[in-house]
């Protein structure tokens, strides 16, 4: 296996809807995510990918 193979699991930069708090979360959540200052429900895992409930601000490699 190569070492230097790229991984399709990232960090993305997410913001509340409710109250525009950004934070970081794992693009392959395997619990759920919530807000930090509101606790409003911001992804849920799938299996794979979270489902993002949030605005994907940025996409950090």
């Amino acid at each position: 296996m190569n070492p230097l193979k790229e991984t399709s699991s990232k960090f993305i930069k997410i913001r509340c809807p409710k109250c525009k708090n950004e934070q970081i979360m794992f693009g392959k959540a395997s619990t759920a995510v919530n807000c930090l200052v509101c606790v409003k429900p911001l992804a849920e895992p799938t299996g794979g990918k979270a489902k993002v409930k949030a605005r994907v601000l940025e996409v950090l490699e």
